[in-house]
């Protein structure tokens, strides 16, 4: 894509309706159910929780993003904050996975949603297929440039916003419910122990991490110094009211059991269950809607900062003799791994693994902002360690959690981070000693 075009590209609106847009793409879709399952009727208090801690979490991004606007965007942060050493590398291809795996997740929640509409088997091999159609489809969209994507992004996500509150006012307007509605919580209170309402938040956070992807597409932001956090903080906002209002409905119209057995499609089942067939295809169109424009932001912003990477030297690049320019060749390889994890893993482990991904990554960047950066940006160390604090605290409940019930996905997690640092030590290293002989030479 030509390099004028992407400088300063993106307004404020813009930016606010691609971190948005990777945010309710895949959060209320996607896991609403999974975060009910481990928090019962409290579920729309966690979605609320997750976003306060969110932003704990944004206040580094935005400390350092407002300095140092980059496409970069967290391998910009990583590198000020550690230099170019292994944990820049590594946790800047933590932050790639999480990204490429909540594109997995927005894939294979679609196909969720795409097979429930045609009455098809949850499990049979449409899911994944659907999902494939979207990825390959979005690529297209990405392909057209920064113009296409921005006017798309907003008109997106202005229909599906109205189209979600309107979904979570008419289910509630159907349950004969109002706002101050009492949850059921005293009764789950002694089904769900503590680290499970502690999991449920980890998921929950994972549905505001794409606010990441505006520091991601820096650069390309208008007057990016005041716009970058003003828009993080905005998306937040928008995010947490949505996600609550929806929760909100889904809990007056279904009982957790039922939440529990349509996760993957809760939102649907609500739906159908408030307006019948209507309210099913109405809400199937929204997804539609929402996971499309999640995906196009959500590839935007990867395939910036993975060329941004091959151009730090962080990460092992080649064109595999592929033509076109470095984000294209980014964009292919992403969209291909999305759909490798869209075959071969379900919605559970794939939340599951992106969250552990993500909660790694964000201490990295915490604990380096407040080492190394703290006094350059006048950033409050109070803050940075309470972020640190929780990331921590989220990130062993659910951990411990998952290995009292889904092993595998910890194994998973442990060994992906694990090769993650040791690959890239191995790489940095060979690259010290490449370029020291090409200077002796």
């Amino acid at each position: 894509m030509n390099e004028r075009l992407q400088k300063k590209s993106l307004t404020l609106k813009g930016a606010i309706a691609l971190g948005t847009a990777v945010m309710i793409g895949a959060g209320i879709f996607a896991l609403l159910g999974q975060v009910a399952e481990l928090s019962g009727a409290w579920f729309p208090y966690i979605f609320l929780i997750g976003g306060v801690i969110s932003a704990f979490s944004a206040y580094s991004y935005v400390k350092v993003s407002k300095a140092y606007p980059s496409s970069g965007g967290i391998a910009m942060i990583l590198m000020k904050s550690y230099g170019k050493t292994t944990p820049t590398a590594a946790a800047a291809v933590l932050m790639v996975l999480t990204m490429v795996i909540n594109e997995s997740l927005i894939a294979r929640t679609f196909g969720a949603y795409t097979s429930r509409l045609f009455d098809l088997d949850m499990n049979s091999i449409w899911g994944p297929v659907f999902g494939i159609g979207l990825l390959l489809l979005v690529y297209r969209i990405n392909a057209s440039g920064n113009k296409v994507i921005e006017k798309s992004s907003q008109v997106m996500v202005i229909v599906k916003i109205a189209g979600i509150l309107l979904f979570a006012l008419g289910a509630l307007w159907a349950a004969n419910c109002c706002i101050g509605h009492e949850l059921s919580a005293t009764a789950d209170l002694r089904d769900y122990s503590a680290t499970s309402y502690i999991g449920a938040i980890a998921l929950s956070m994972l549905a505001y991490k794409g606010f990441t992807t505006i520091t991601n597409s820096g650069s390309e932001i208008t007057h990016p110094r005041e716009n970058i956090g003003r828009a993080i903080l905005i998306s937040l906002l928008i995010c947490t009211v949505v996600y609550f209002f929806v929760a909100i409905a889904v809990n007056t119209s279904l009982s957790i059991p039922a939440i529990v057995a349509a996760k993957d499609y809760s939102l649907a089942e609500t739906a159908q269950s408030a307006f019948g067939t209507f309210g099913l295809y109405f809400t199937v169109a929204l997804a539609i809607i929402a996971m499309i424009s999640g995906l196009v932001a959500s590839l935007f912003a990867m395939s910036r900062m993975t060329a941004m990477l091959t151009k730090m030297n962080l990460i092992p690049y080649s064109n595999l003799g592929i033509t076109g320019s470095v984000q294209k060749h980014m964009l292919i390889y992403v969209v291909t791994i999305a759909i490798g994890l869209t075959v071969f893993f379900d919605l559970t482990r794939i939340a599951s693994i992106g969250a552990i991904f993500y909660l790694v990554m964000d201490m990295v960047v915490h604990w380096g902002v407040f080492k190394n950066l703290r006094k350059e940006l006048k950033a409050s160390g109070v803050i940075l360690l309470t972020a640190l604090l929780l990331d921590a605290i989220v990130l062993a409940a659910f951990v411990w959690l998952k290995i009292n019930s889904d092993l595998f996905v910890v194994i998973v997690s442990a060994s992906g981070i694990a090769l993650v640092f040791a690959v890239e030590k191995g790489y940095l290293l060979w690259q010290g000693c490449h370029n020291g002989a090409d200077r002796a030479s």
